[in-house]
C-alpha cells in the first residue's frame, strides 16, 4: 500500500493521466486476444474443455464450421457435431449473415442459431445463452473473426477460441474489411 501511495505521490498530472490511459489501452488490447488459437475446431480437446467444467458452445459459421460458401455440414463436420453430443457439449450457432443461409444450414442439423447477430454486440451472446440455458463460465465462444467472435466473446468474460478461416477466398467485403483491420490490431498485440 505504501508503495502504491509513494508511486501516485511522485507523479505529476500528466504522467498520471498518461499512465491511466496506457493501462485502458491495454485493457482494451487485450479484448482481442483468444484464450486459445488453433487451426481448427478439430484441434479443439474437448477433453480439456469437459475438464474446464464447459457445457456449451457457441460457434460462428462462416469459416469456422465450413466455408462460407459451403451450403451445408461435410462428413468430418457432422463426425465433430457427432462427437460434441457425446461429451454432452450444447451448441448454438451464432452467425452475422442472414436467415437463409444460416437456416438451411442449421436446420437440417437441428441446432438451434442466432442469423444477423450484429457480434460482437453484446445482445446475440446473451441470446446464445439463454438458448445454451448455462452460465458463462460454463460456455465458449468459437470463431475465425478477432473483431467479431473473440471481441464480443472476451467483452462478456467467455472463453474464446479463434480458429483459422477455412477459406479467406470465399469470404464477402465486410469480412475482408475486416481482416485488413485484424492484420493492423495484431501489431498492436501478440496473438
Amino acid at each position: 500500500q505504501n508503495q502504491i501511495l509513494h508511486y501516485f505521490e511522485n507523479r505529476d498530472r500528466e504522467t498520471l493521466y498518461f499512465d491511466f490511459e496506457s493501462w485502458r489501452l491495454s485493457k482494451l488490447l487485450e479484448l482481442f486476444i483468444p484464450k486459445l488459437k488453433v487451426s481448427s475446431i478439430y484441434d479443439i480437446s474437448l477433453d480439456t474443455l469437459r475438464d474446464m467444467g464447459i457445457k456449451g458452445m457457441i460457434t460462428d459459421l462462416d469459416n469456422t464450421l465450413v466455408g462460407a460458401k459451403e451450403p451445408h455440414a461435410t462428413p468430418e463436420l457432422l463426425s465433430w457435431l457427432k462427437k460434441l453430443d457425446d461429451y454432452g457439449f450444447r451448441v448454438v450457432i451464432v452467425s452475422n449473415n442472414h436467415l437463409p443461409r444460416v437456416e438451411a444450414f442449421a436446420k437440417p442439423l437441428d441446432m438451434p442459431f442466432i442469423h444477423r447477430a450484429r457480434k460482437p454486440r453484446n445482445q446475440s451472446f446473451l441470446t446464445a445463452l439463454s438458448l445454451l440455458e448455462l452460465p458463462r463460465e460454463q460456455v465458449v465462444v468459437v470463431g475465425d473473426q478477432l473483431l467479431t467472435d473473440v471481441f464480443g466473446g472476451n467483452r462478456l468474460g467467455l472463453y474464446t477460441i479463434l480458429v483459422k478461416p477455412i477459406a479467406l477466398q470465399d469470404e464477402g467485403w465486410p469480412t475482408r474489411i475486416n481482416r485488413r483491420l485484424e492484420k493492423l490490431l495484431s501489431k498492436f498485440i501478440n496473438h
